[in-house]
């Protein structure tokens, strides 16, 4: 089941199912050290797919005069089955509904750049190291 909360309505499970996932993939299976839990969890949005545990995540949030998305991740478990494509189409459903003034800007790892822009995103500038991965600056338009 797809679920859209604020930090303050995750349960404690909740929560550790969603560390517990975005520590496996961009800690763990990237090989990277970084500070991966930070302050934006506590003012994001948190898009997820639950079922027995949580298996897709997205976290949406509000910066200067845009709205960004990250820490989208699928459970390697679970690939190749779509969620990553219903996970997208979540996140822009609540970004319509929460930010729909607001233009859309991420950085993404640039291996995945080509999933983004099947949803409209474009690059732009050059691509770039952060936490010791390259990444691309992406933005779309407002969603209204």
């Amino acid at each position: 089941m797809w679920k859209t909360k604020s930090f303050s309505e995750l349960s404690t499970k909740e929560l550790y199912e969603i560390y517990h996932l975005r520590v496996a993939t961009f800690i763990v299976a990237q090989k990277r050290i970084y500070q991966e839990v930070d302050e934006n969890d506590l003012n994001a949005l948190h898009v997820f797919y639950q079922d027995d545990s949580i298996v897709a995540y997205s976290r949406i949030y509000k910066e200067n005069h845009h709205v960004t998305f990250g820490r989208v991740v699928t459970d390697p478990a679970h690939r190749g089955i779509g969620l990553g494509n219903q996970l997208m189409t979540n996140v822009l459903t609540a970004i319509r509904l929460h930010f729909a003034h607001l233009p859309i800007e991420i950085e993404a790892q640039v291996p995945v750049k080509g999933f983004y822009e099947k949803y409209g995103f474009k690059t732009v500038g050059d691509p770039f190291i952060f936490n010791s991965t390259p990444h691309i600056k992406m933005v779309h338009e407002a969603l209204a």
